[in-house]
């Protein structure tokens, strides 16, 4: 049974198990060394169409208005989860959307980006997901227009960890140093175990001042949409216990 004009076959009060930290990507065209400071106004019309182009959305049902990007969503209910949060400013653009936490089964946001690539093929394409159920999953991705990439998945602190890519080469490309990383206010060294490094913290170089995430004076549109049919199953296996 469908619920809502969607493939959920739950009740949409349905309270949500776990917690998502993060389940964003930032696609960010030249020049790379934009400002946040300096983006323009968010353009909900494009917004909404990235949103619509995502290959987990099958439609954009309602705009919900405008949030500070500052504003984590916090995912109570199962109809929360159809909430996407997407952003367009100028030649940056941002989204956050539920169905691309994992549990270790898959790798959807790399899939997502995949797509991304495809679309802004000059584009700096970085990612990351954080997921709390039941244990810590993370996902991070951070792929170069030339094809340097790396993709790093798993439990921080456990097993299994896999990383693929080149993360000393994106780094490299970035212009950062091992040395420069010695002043950043986290924890990388890529001589540790894969479950130990902050992969979120290195995304992060990539996006440098453009990081949009987190700022308060940033506002991104709110927008409710029907998740395809495969996105909407594997949130239900993810965020509900059922059987």
């Amino acid at each position: 049974m469908t619920t809502d004009n969607s493939f959920w076959t739950i009740p949409a009060e349905t309270m949500v198990r776990g917690s998502v930290a993060h389940c964003n990507l930032t696609v960010l065209q030249p020049p790379f060394t934009i400002d946040v400071a300096d983006f323009p106004a968010n353009d909900p019309v494009q917004a909404a169409e990235f949103a619509g182009s995502l290959s987990t959305v099958a439609a954009v049902m309602e705009d919900l208005g405008l949030r500070p990007v500052s504003s984590t969503p916090n995912f109570r209910t199962r109809a929360d989860l159809d909430i996407v949060q997407a952003g367009v400013w100028g030649d940056v653009l941002a989204v956050s959307d539920p169905a691309w936490a994992d549990d270790g089964n898959g790798n959807p946001l790399l899939s997502e980006a995949k797509g991304l690539r495809e679309k802004f093929p000059d584009a700096r394409i970085v990612g990351r997901v954080e997921v709390h159920c039941g244990a810590e999953h993370t996902e991070d991705l951070v792929w170069l227009p030339d094809g340097t990439m790396f993709h790093a998945s798993g439990w921080p602190g456990d097993e299994p960890f896999v990383v693929t890519g080149d993360p000393e080469a994106v780094l490299s490309c970035l212009g950062i140093t091992r040395d420069m990383l010695d002043d950043i206010d986290a924890y990388i060294d890529l001589d540790d175990e894969p479950n130990q490094i902050d992969w979120g913290a290195l995304a992060g170089l990539a996006l440098g001042e453009a990081g949009p995430w987190g700022i308060a004076s940033l506002n991104m549109s709110s927008l409710r949409v029907r998740h395809t049919e495969d996105a909407t199953s594997h949130m239900e296996e993810l965020y509900f216990i059922t059987g």
